[in-house]
């Protein structure tokens, strides 16, 4: 049975992942981890900015149900 490899698309070029030189994958399996990292950044920081917002309309109604409180 032949072995498969594995198909990488750069600038519309198609190379073989296996045909790379250890260098080259090393710096190929950089770039994946990165983009994972950006991509759960993102979306840590949807999760943090839609928390924030909760809490800070959470805020603005608790005030708003108070009396206010004049000044004296």
């Amino acid at each position: 049975m032949a072995n498969k490899k594995t198909p990488i698309t750069i600038d519309e070029v198609e190379y073989m992942f296996e045909d790379l030189t250890p260098q080259q994958q090393m710096m190929l399996n950089h770039i994946s981890d990165l983009d994972r990292k950006l991509g759960s950044a993102r979306f840590n920081l949807d999760q943090m900015q839609v928390g924030r917002d909760a809490f800070a309309k959470l805020l603005k109604e608790s005030l708003e149900a108070e009396e206010p409180v004049l000044a004296q």
